[in-house]
């Protein structure tokens, strides 16, 4: 049977590949505007002591909001999702500069969560590219829309201080000035996604025996408003279909793993190096460096995965990161340590954005839409919640052991991806033998044709 190909026209998906890249990029800039200052606002509010929960207010909002925005994908397609978990991020951006207004502690941490709501969203704009790709062309058209967070990342706390600036001419309160800017860039970028970007065409996904995707057939996909030509299962189903799928088990596992270890050794780093005496200013640096490692070559990695397969591209990010923990634990070890400090945080941004890019490509080629969609939805979320664990346990982890148990315990997480990588492997392979099996027979069969028993007549 010849499986079903996409009737996008290229100038349709460009178009909407484009939207796709200026909403993360708009989003990427809020993002991170509203981040360089978050703390600073907490802390001003509530105190020295609060100052952490921002993040974690804004990673449990990103965590949460993944799975609904996923099932309202399926249901309704990639463009309304997209839109309204924009809409979220710009309700959290104007609570937080009331709660500014208002002095008042909970309001700014509501605010902060729903805030986050906006990391969900371009997080998942990186399926809805895939969404509208060719098989062949899946993870490179992922990685552009990843790729475009770099120029957010580095552009939005560089205009902080210029938005800090205009929200005191307005009479705002300090630090709030930029989630001023950030409002207005989620609106641009809800704008953008929910004028500029169209229902796909989906190729229907790899045939499947589980049950959890009969009858699902190719459908439209849910870059737009179109619906899956099937009823959406939950998150747990989703994931019950995983666990039985060696190459979805593998993705959802590398992602968990890849962002843990990169939060949990992030986190920790400028602690350490100033722990050591090396200036903020270094610190900067290498924190950029690392930012860099996690975006700037997405494209690169992208191409790969498609070149020679995501589950082999994966893998080569699974070794990056147990080259940068292992970088990571001699450093913390050196006399000297903030040349290979920097090496093993890039390596890290290297190895998170090869893993990243690589299992949600084999995540894009899983399954069905009603099956796919909350899959990788609960996945983000999944993301998400083990980078808040990683987060909080990474201190304690430091104030016992030093820099070099950090890694030491990021090595550990890797743990399960490994296993994870070799039930894969094994399972492409029993699937490449099972694949020429059946070939054989057909050549067999078709050399030896069945006694019809037709007449001399």
């Amino acid at each position: 049977m010849v499986p079903a190909v996409m009737s996008v026209p290229n100038v349709e998906r460009s178009r909407g590949i484009g939207a796709l890249v200026t909403g993360n990029l708009l989003g990427g800039v809020a993002i991170a505007s509203g981040i360089a200052v978050g703390g600073l606002l907490l802390e001003r509010l509530g105190g020295t002591s609060v100052a952490g929960l921002g993040q974690a207010a804004s990673v449990l909002g990103a965590a949460v909001a993944a799975v609904p925005l996923a099932g309202v994908a399926a249901r309704h397609g990639r463009r309304r999702s997209l839109a309204l978990g924009y809409a979220i991020a710009v309700l959290g951006g104007v609570l937080i500069v009331t709660a500014a207004v208002v002095a008042q502690l909970v309001v700014l941490l509501a605010g902060l969560a729903l805030f986050g709501v906006g990391q969900a969203v371009n997080l998942q704009s990186r399926y809805a590219a895939a969404d509208g790709a060719a098989p062949g062309a899946r993870a490179k058209t992922m990685s552009i829309v990843i790729w475009a967070t770099t120029i957010g990342s580095v552009a939005g706390p560089n205009l902080s201080d210029v938005a800090d600036r205009f929200g005191r001419w307005l009479g705002l309160p300090g630090l709030t000035g930029p989630y001023l800017f950030s409002v207005v860039s989620f609106a641009l970028a809800g704008a953008v996604v929910a004028v500029f970007l169209r229902p796909a065409a989906r190729s229907s996904a790899p045939a499947t025996n589980d049950a959890a995707t009969n009858g699902a057939g190719t459908g439209d996909a849910g870059t737009g408003d179109a619906g899956t030509s099937a009823r959406a299962v939950g998150a747990v189903a989703a994931l019950r279909w995983a666990a039985a799928d060696p190459a979805a088990r593998f993705a959802v596992v590398l992602i968990s793993v890849a962002h843990a270890m990169m939060v949990m050794v992030m986190v920790m780093t400028p602690l350490h190096m100033q722990h050591h005496g090396m200036s903020l200013r270094l610190v900067g640096v290498v924190i950029s460096l690392h930012v860099l490692g996690m975006y700037a070559l997405s494209p690169v990695f992208g191409w790969l995965a498609d070149r020679i397969g995501a589950v082999r591209t994966a893998c080569g990010g699974m070794l990056l990161l147990a080259a940068a923990v292992v970088l990571g634990f001699v450093a913390a070890s050196a006399a000297e340590g903030s040349a290979l400090t920097a090496l093993a945080l890039t390596v890290l941004g290297l190895g998170w954005s090869v893993s990243l890019i690589s299992a949600s490509a084999l995540l894009a080629g899983t399954a069905a839409d009603h099956v796919r969609v909350p899959l990788q939805g609960a996945t983000d979320a999944g993301m998400n919640y083990a980078g808040a664990a990683a987060a909080a346990l990474a201190g304690p982890i430091l104030a016992a052991g030093g820099f070099r148990a950090v890694n030491i315990a990021a090595a550990v997480i890797l743990v399960p991806a490994v296993a994870a990588a070799t039930a894969a492997v094994r399972g492409g392979r029993a699937a490449a033998k099972e694949a020429d099996g059946r070939h054989d027979q057909t050549v067999q069969h078709a050399a030896h044709p069945a006694e019809t028993g037709s007449g001399s007549d």
